[in-house]
């Protein structure tokens, strides 16, 4: 059952912004803070009637949860919150590095000639880690990685690697994992000169660096892949 109230803020923004990814958010919220635990009920229409929306746009936004396996239907008791933790990032950042090596050896060469869209991030995300502000430095590093995989101009892997939800599952790493964000910031400016300096090894390096982090919530719990 839903315990807690969404607050006004919540449907304002809800009536500026696409329902369902808005939708999305406060779910993802509602996650990430504990709202709903591991099988627990998320129940549509509660949902649908405290946000003062249809259904409809709740379900399509639970259904993108379940593609992410975030949650899972379940007949006849709707939708439910996933167990889920680090075996979960196991599995789905080797796929991620995967594609993302990829994207690096597609987009090579377009990102030596115009580096811009990566110095870019890689200066926000340098100030966000200077302010100190969490929600910033996921948006730019998640950014950095999809500016090099819009640089492939492959659709077929710009579609694969969205469905991976790579937004959301970084800030559930940082959030539940207690990943430090600053230390890849560094890694993302070392990327950037790589490729700027033609070195075949980009795709390897930024490979590496999605590994790293599945490594780093590893050892942070004391576990082995």
């Amino acid at each position: 059952m839903v315990d807690r109230s969404v607050t006004p803020d919540d449907g304002a923004e809800i009536a500026r912004n696409p329902l369902r990814e808005q939708i999305r958010r406060v779910l993802v919220e509602g996650l990430l803070s504990g709202r709903w635990k591991p099988g627990e009920r998320i129940v549509e229409r509660r949902i649908a009637v405290e946000l003062n929306v249809s259904q409809a746009p709740v379900r399509e936004a639970l259904r993108e949860l379940e593609t992410l396996r975030l949650i899972e239907s379940v007949p006849n008791k709707g939708a439910r919150v996933r167990g889920f933790g680090v075996a979960d990032m196991a599995e789905i950042y080797p796929v991620r590095a995967g594609l993302e090596r990829v994207a690096a050896e597609l987009a090579a060469e377009r990102l030596a000639a115009d580096p811009a869209p990566l110095l870019r991030e890689v200066d926000a995300l340098r100030r966000a880690t200077a302010a100190g502000d969490v929600e910033e430095q996921i948006k730019h590093s998640v950014q950095f990685h999809r500016e090099i995989v819009l640089a492939a101009r492959n659709g077929v892997l710009m579609h694969t690697w969205e469905s991976l939800g790579v937004e959301v599952w970084t800030r559930l790493s940082v959030r539940w994992l207690n990943m430090e964000l600053h230390a890849k910031a560094a890694d993302h400016a070392q990327i950037t000169e790589a490729f700027i300096a033609h070195d075949p090894e980009v795709g390897r390096m930024l490979s590496d660096h999605v590994h790293n982090y599945v490594d780093a919530a590893m050892k942070s719990r004391g576990t082995e892949r």
